[in-house]
């Protein structure tokens, strides 16, 4: 079912999160129309009471979809991919790819995050966090993506599917936080299928 109109999004972001651009990216290639309210992180304003009424975390993204709100990216792509993806197969629902599907979430909610995530959140941003720690658990997942991609285009399918959504953003960004990608070349071919889709746009590069 379709909340509200193709003229109704309104993604609440930041441009630098790839959190947030990870849903971008997801309304782009599927050609949805979407208001972008960007949130201005430095002054707080997603601890406000107006951001926390769509978001009691306090957390971006936020969707917006008519009088529907949706947070958590993940969520969001979920959401997306079920209710305006009419050829279901950015989420597929057989069991064992929606459960392939469903795993790589996970990994994009906690290594992903943990590593190159967190390491770019030091490097560019100049957050207090264990960079060692973040740097190892980087290498360990990047080592990991790269066997997996071996023999395989994308990570849940023969076809993109919202898990290398999940994946992409903090993956392609990770030089920014000096993870190299040079010792990974089928994360580096996988990233540029990703490139390669119709409708893809990036996110913005920080200073590395």
């Amino acid at each position: 079912m379709v909340h509200g109109d193709r003229m109704t999004l309104r993604l609440h972001r930041h441009a630098l999160s790839g959190h947030a651009h990870r849903v971008e990216l997801f309304l782009s290639l599927l050609g949805l129309p979407c208001q972008l309210v960007d949130v201005d992180i430095r002054a707080g304003e997603h601890k406000q009471p107006a951001f926390l009424r769509l978001n009691r975390f306090g957390q971006i993204p936020v969707l917006e979809d008519g009088d529907h709100v949706v947070a958590d990216s993940n969520a969001i792509l979920v959401y997306l991919a079920l209710g305006h993806d009419p050829s279901g197969r950015w989420y597929p629902r057989e069991p064992a790819v929606a459960a392939e599907v469903q795993r790589w979430l996970s990994v994009a909610a906690g290594p992903l995050v943990a590593g190159p995530g967190t390491a770019r959140l030091a490097k560019v941003f100049g957050l207090p966090v264990d960079l060692p720690r973040a740097t190892a658990v980087a290498t360990q997942l990047l080592g990991v993506l790269d066997g997996h991609l071996t023999d395989r285009p994308f990570v849940a399918a023969t076809h993109p599917t919202i898990a290398d959504l999940a994946l992409y953003t903090y993956t392609a960004h990770a030089p920014e936080g000096g993870i190299a990608l040079e010792p990974y070349p089928h994360v580096r071919a996988w990233l540029g299928r990703i490139e390669a889709l119709p409708g893809f746009v990036p996110m913005p590069r920080s200073p590395s």
